[in-house]
């Protein structure tokens, strides 16, 4: 099969490219990325397979243009503001595609996808992503579901926390900030629960998990988990649900007094020689303070846990993961967990074990135990911890 791969030459996009290159049944991969010169540095890389183009995505025309040539899928690994148009290019150019951001805004253009026999299939990376098929593969384990809580995050090792924040970045810094202002939506105590941006790093429901080999960790409400359980159709019996972002302790506490000052606003302030917003200048002044040295791991860490009946009994099943970066290649683990899903669900695509049309969803639309095996022959497998009672 042919792949595009959009960012293939960034952080998540390397990942990618050093899987496909070792793909047999992939006969070309094309790395579409703003800086195609870094393709010659990836050692790690079959480079027979793989060729680099030069583009920038906000060149619509150019990006249908290079669609239409022949691809059988495309992966779109640039950050999230680039999900909606390129998926509308996908659509015009008749290829199917995958992506690994949220996909609430790509809704809309089911019809438009199914009308061109194209699959759109966002949220498979890491988170959202492999939790999501987790949802499904949780959900055969129950004959109803109570709670469905996720956890998931980007940590250094303990021994690279050099820095106040005990943070070093392992995605697009500017994704991670943007992320930090998201709304949160969840179900507690039976109650639909709304927490704004604005006191994500303030709230009661901010607690801490004790993580296999890790310890304690910071968890925070962030997301839509309704949006989830609607999909998997078991709100109705839902007790509690959220989704949780996870960091050493003190992140929140670290944000908390910043966010109050506006140091996360995206309007410029005023009275300075150019025009720069808080956000802006955090993007530009932290991102290379931040940065893993070459013998650092980062850690991608998630928790699935799921609480219901089965056969006439109470039953809680963990599911935990935990990916390190691979310090042979380099490349880290959160680019690994991101990358592989992405590059799973494409060949399923292409064969036909994906042949819905339209815009798609990993909690339904993903046979579980293929894209299990998938992960598990890329060395990532995941701790199944299971308690019953009367």
């Amino acid at each position: 099969m042919r792949v595009i791969v959009l960012g293939g030459c960034g952080i998540q996009g390397k990942a990618a490219l050093f899987d496909l290159s070792r793909n047999g049944g992939v006969s070309e991969v094309v790395s579409a990325d703003i800086q195609p010169e870094v393709l010659k540095s990836l050692e790690y890389v079959n480079l027979k397979k793989v060729k680099a183009v030069r583009l920038d995505v906000k060149d619509r025309q150019a990006l249908v243009r290079l669609m239409k040539e022949g691809f059988d899928v495309a992966i779109d690994l640039l950050p999230p503001q680039f999900v909606k148009p390129v998926a509308e290019a996908a659509i015009e150019a008749g290829v199917s595609l995958v992506n690994t951001n949220y996909g609430y805004d790509l809704l809309p253009l089911n019809e438009k996808a199914a009308n061109s026999d194209v699959s759109i299939m966002p949220e498979c990376g890491l988170d959202p992503g492999i939790d999501l098929v987790l949802y499904g593969y949780g959900l055969k384990h129950f004959d109803e579901l109570h709670v469905l809580n996720s956890y998931c995050g980007g940590l250094p090792e303990k021994k690279a926390c050099t820095n106040p924040l005990k943070y070093k970045i392992s995605w697009s810094w500017d994704a991670v900030l943007r992320s930090q202002k998201r709304d949160a939506k969840f179900i507690k105590n039976g109650k639909v629960e709304a927490i704004p941006g604005e006191h994500q790093h303030d709230n009661e429901f901010i607690h801490q998990i004790d993580f296999p080999g890790l310890g304690q960790l910071e968890a925070f409400p962030n997301g839509n988990a309704v949006h989830f359980t609607d999909l998997l159709g078991v709100t109705r019996s839902i007790v509690e649900t959220g989704r949780y972002s996870l960091r050493w302790p003190g992140w929140c506490g670290f944000w908390k007094p910043l966010k109050k000052f506006g140091f996360l606003a995206d309007s410029p302030v005023p009275g300075l020689a150019c025009e720069v917003s808080p956000h802006e200048f955090m993007v530009k002044h932290l991102e290379p303070q931040l940065q893993y040295l070459a013998d650092e791991k980062d850690l991608a860490v998630m928790r699935n846990v799921f609480i219901g009946d089965k056969d006439g009994k109470k039953k809680k099943l963990i599911l935990d993961l935990l990916i390190e970066r691979d310090l042979k290649t380099g490349l880290l683990g959160m680019s690994l967990g991101v990358s592989y899903p992405a590059c799973i669900i494409a060949e399923m695509i292409v064969n036909g074990t994906i042949s819905k049309r339209g815009v798609l969803s990993p909690v339904k639309d993903i046979p579980t135990d293929l894209f299990i095996k998938g992960l598990r022959e890329r060395g990532i497998a995941f701790r199944e911890t299971t308690e019953q009672s009367e």
